[in-house]
């Protein structure tokens, strides 16, 4: 009976060991789940305060924006107002276009012109630069 009770004390002792070994170890993954939960809370409390701020960017962008318009606005009116109350001479106002207009044709007339991406050639008869037999001699353009 005595070796049966210290069995049964000695199963115990076993049973006792075993189990604050699995305790143990299921306390290492939940520590570890505990640590991934924080983490995962710490990335989502900085992703929200992100959010906040790109909204907050934006909003004052929008809002600057909305500022910046309404200047030119102003300012575009006023400068309406001011040739309306400045310029009422019709007759004025039609002599600029024809102005405008006489302006433009001086400047061909002048020989004015665009800068080209080409040399011009000094003789109309001459050939041109981009001709297929430019630059060949005589003997060279029967043969092609």
């Amino acid at each position: 009976m005595t070796n049966l009770i210290l069995a049964a004390i000695a199963a115990l002792i076993v049973g006792i060991v075993i189990g604050v070994f699995i305790g143990r170890s299921g306390q290492g993954s939940t520590l570890r789940q505990r640590r991934a939960e924080q983490q995962i809370d710490e990335v989502r409390n900085e992703f929200t305060r992100y959010q906040a701020q790109v909204n907050e960017h934006f909003m004052e962008s929008a809002h600057l924006l909305r500022r910046f318009n309404d200047a030119y606005r102003d300012v575009n009116q006023h400068m309406a107002r001011g040739a309306n109350r400045l310029c009422n001479d019709e007759d004025w106002l039609e002599g600029l276009d024809e102005d405008s207009r006489a302006r433009l044709e001086d400047d061909r007339e002048d020989g004015v012109e665009p800068p080209r991406d080409y040399a011009p050639k000094s003789d109309p008869s001459e050939k041109g630069t981009l001709a297929e037999d430019y630059g060949l001699s005589a003997k060279s353009r029967e043969q092609a």
